[in-house]
């Protein structure tokens, strides 16, 4: 069954104080968890497996949007009773991302579940969690719950982070230009032998990916970008935040012009473009602005 909360996450310069806040609410200390999550890929959202030691281990799909402000997260929860052989099972399937390990303690208030994390790798974090449902907090008592716990808390702006810790462990282009690279390897390409692949990542977070599948009747062959945002469309979503592209000869080849004009569809001038061409070659970075100035837009239709 599908839950939803609605979170928030923030840096945190002083965890011994918020947990002192926390207390302060009357806030009930529920202890420190020890947790292992391993992130998938090729999910539609975020896949990861949540290994807890004695707390027993989950496996969690979810679709959270990249926002600072408080935002509804969808999730699914299953139990996992022998994590190894499933961890391996999905990483032979899917190839993991990431892997990230904390130290959490949990705070629970009013349905609200508050996480001072300690990441390795980056440091240490607040993040809110109010719960939505039957019983629970309707979606506008879960926003004001949190912007009142926000307050007391005292997280202030430039402590709040959109990206998940996933993606910050995982600094950047690395995921998906790795899974562009992947993809490129699937590519029909029979005629040109120009192998290119394409990966976009979606506003969930998760990665969609695609090869270019050329045709004998060369106007009906598709490129990489296309097919990477066919499978962002037919997943469900309808907006990026990053791309990445990959090609076999040696070189970087950036989107076609008719590609740069699909990629703005979905982008914002500032959405950042990858170009590596080969394994452990540097990568550029650019942004779909730069690829297609004066962009011709949906807002070029309204009257």
């Amino acid at each position: 069954m599908e839950r939803v909360n609605v979170e928030l996450k923030a840096r945190d310069p002083d965890p011994e104080a918020t947990a002192g806040r926390c207390r302060a609410l009357g806030a009930e200390d529920r202890g420190v968890l020890h947790q292992r999550d391993t992130y998938f890929a090729g999910a539609r959202g975020r896949l990861k497996l949540r290994e807890q030691g004695s707390k027993g281990s989950q496996l969690i799909a979810y679709r959270r949007p990249d926002a600072t402000e408080p935002e509804a997260s969808r999730y699914v929860l299953a139990a996992v009773h022998e994590p190894e052989p499933v961890r391996e099972a999905l990483a032979s399937a899917l190839g993991t991302t990431v892997v990230v390990t904390k130290l959490r303690r949990l705070f629970m208030w009013e349905n609200v579940r508050i996480h001072l994390d300690d990441v390795e790798g980056l440091g240490a974090f607040v993040e809110l969690e109010a719960l939505v449902g039957p019983g629970l907090n309707d979606p506008e008592e879960a926003r004001a719950k949190v912007a009142r716990l926000r307050e007391e808390l005292a997280i202030e702006d430039g402590a709040l982070i959109a990206a998940g810790y996933s993606d910050l462990l995982l600094d950047g282009p690395g995921a998906l230009l790795e899974a562009a690279q992947a993809v490129m390897e699937n590519a029909y390409a029979p005629y040109s032998q120009l192998k290119v692949g394409a990966a976009v990542r979606g506003r969930s977070g998760a990665i969609y990916t695609g090869a270019n599948v050329e045709n004998a009747a060369y106007p009906q062959g598709q490129c990489a970008e296309a097919s990477a945002l066919g499978a962002l469309v037919a997943a469900g979503e309808s907006a990026i935040a990053a791309v990445a592209v990959v090609a076999s000869h040696g070189r970087q080849c950036p989107p076609c012009g008719g590609c740069r004009q699909r990629l703005s569809e979905f982008g914002e001038p500032g959405t950042p473009v990858y170009l590596r061409a080969a394994p452990g070659e540097p990568h550029a970075a650019t942004t779909l602005g730069e690829l297609l100035p004066r962009s011709f837009g949906a807002e070029a239709l309204e009257e």
